[in-house]
């Protein structure tokens, strides 16, 4: 892609810009959803850590259903249409090995995305979720592109 400048993207943070840019992230059992409309060219992208807020604390985009539910707002309030709004999402890799299911951090993450989307009736143009491996995206806010990197797990050196 073109020079852009150039975002990094932090868990529990959201990003939308009017202008072009290239956001960067790295996801583990986290998800992001990223969010365009092609009408206005406006892109945007949240990048959460839990599934659901339990109503206690404050109410970050951390959370799943926050972050999805800010970052439509925040498309919205810069003039995009929801019925507009075109969705792909990433992440939800299972880095950390258990058997317990309730720490499938990421399949939950991923649940709550397509869940929270497909009742906010935004489509789900395309998805690189799951596996075992994290990923690195760049996201283009203008275009709504995604590149995706595989993140290959590293064992530690032995002194």
């Amino acid at each position: 892609m073109e020079n852009l400048p150039v975002h990094f993207l932090y868990p529990a943070e959201l990003y939308v810009s009017k202008t072009p840019y290239q956001v960067n992230t790295i996801l583990g059992s986290c998800v992001s959803v990223c969010l365009f409309d092609p009408t206005l060219n406006i892109g945007g992208i949240n990048h959460f850590m839990l599934p659901y807020w339990n109503g206690q604390g404050l109410a970050s985009p951390k959370y799943g259903n926050i972050a999805i539910e800010r970052l439509s707002d925040k498309m919205i309030s810069l003039g995009c249409n929801k019925n507009n709004l075109k969705a792909k999402i990433f992440g939800g890799g299972e880095v950390i090995e258990t058997t317990i299911v309730q720490f499938h951090i990421g399949q939950r993450n991923i649940e709550v995305a397509r869940i929270m989307l497909e009742e906010m009736k935004i489509p789900i143009l395309s998805s690189s979720v799951g596996g075992k491996l994290g990923r690195k995206i760049e996201f283009y806010t203008s275009t709504g592109d995604v590149r995706q990197k595989y993140v290959q797990k590293t064992q530690p050196t032995q002194p």
